[in-house]
């Protein structure tokens, strides 16, 4: 099944319809998006980041979950199949499919609670959502950012996911770290993140993505940035992975609480990923950062507010991030709330090409 889950898109598939084995998987996977080939022109892939994502579903081995959920990230113009990172928006189709496949009862209308297991992570999701005789109601009247029109609404929790990736909040114990002379801060809420003030970087933050790809030597200076900031982060070799994201920041201009430009790792996403919106939230929110500089500056409400508005090339995406501080200063996630959509493309055969 191909549905839209958030801003992304990709192909959801039962885990007992895929080789058990990871190489034979990856393979098949490959071959089924049409990889390596920057225009996948032979497979379901969209030639993108974006859409060239799968998610394995299975019901789940653990006891306070209904469901498992693997995301593996396909690389299109590289024959690369990566499962060290979750992905929020996909996350938002995983509870639509597994109804539709009969993973979860969900017989009577209205709203149904599935608890997802990530098992990128171990951490878990709760997504709610509304049915109708036993099946997903995707029309709706919500409306998310670099998504056109409007669907229902897709609610998402997430537990204990600070330090997902790299084992803590802060991988490296500080607030700002300095790499290749630019102040950055190191954050994994649920995905490893790079935040950076645009200015350190010598552009303004809100240009395209299209001129922020044309410009070599940023690419060059953010490469060299993300593989240290991997080391650091206890990731090791990062070269051949998409995580950590990069997220520059700087001062908002549309009514939100900081304005941001994402990278997945090479390519500028046109809006944000789920869980590294809620890894730059978690940014915002903490005193010293580059972020918390330019929020505290513009919108000192956030301080207090744990709603945070993060404004992207197409538009807003907002997170809840509830936090405390402790009296010697640390800062512990309580929870992380977003809202998504997700919307059924197909359901039917793929024909992969052969080995």
């Amino acid at each position: 099944m191909i549905l839209r889950g958030g801003t992304s898109k990709g192909a959801y598939f039962l885990a007992s319809d895929l080789p058990p084995a990871p190489p034979e998987r990856d393979l098949l996977l490959l071959r089924i998006m049409g990889s390596p080939d920057a225009r996948q022109i032979d497979g379901i892939g969209g030639a993108h980041p974006l859409t060239s994502k799968v998610a394995v579903v299975a019901p789940s081995a653990s006891a306070d979950a209904d469901v498992d959920y693997l995301f593996l990230q396909v690389g299109t113009d590289e024959p690369l199949v990566s499962d060290r990172q979750n992905c929020g928006n996909l996350l938002a189709g995983v509870a639509p499919f597994a109804i539709e496949r009969g993973l979860v009862d969900a017989a009577a209308d209205g709203l149904v609670t599935v608890r997802i297991k990530m098992l990128n992570t171990g951490s878990i999701a709760t997504a709610r959502l509304e049915t109708q005789a036993g099946l997903p109601i995707y029309e709706g009247v919500t409306t998310i950012s670099g998504v056109p029109g409007a669907a229902a609404a897709i609610a998402l929790d997430f537990e204990d996911i600070a330090g997902s990736s790299t084992g803590a909040l802060l991988p490296t114990g500080n607030r700002v770290d300095d790499i290749h002379g630019v102040a950055s801060t190191l954050v994994d809420n649920g995905m490893p993140v790079v935040v950076m003030a645009a200015s350190a970087l010598g552009v303004s933050g809100y240009e395209t993505c299209a001129e922020l790809e044309q410009n070599a030597a940023l690419r060059t200076k953010l490469e060299a940035i993300r593989l240290e900031a991997g080391v650091r982060m206890g990731l090791g070799d990062v070269s051949q992975t998409t995580i950590p994201k990069l997220t520059i920041v700087s001062p908002p201009q549309s009514g939100g609480h900081l304005n941001t430009r994402t990278f997945i790792p090479h390519r500028c996403h046109d809006a944000i990923g789920v869980l590294g919106a809620v890894s730059v939230s978690t940014a915002a929110l903490l005193p010293g950062s580059p972020a918390y500089a330019l929020v505290d500056q513009l919108s000192n409400d956030v301080a207090t507010d744990s709603l945070v508005r993060l404004e992207h090339p197409t538009g807003v995406f907002e997170a809840v991030v509830e936090i405390v501080h402790t009296a010697s200063g640390e800062m512990t996630v309580k929870r992380a709330g977003i809202i998504r959509t997700a919307r059924k493309l197909m359901d039917g055969i793929v024909f992969p090409r052969s080995e």
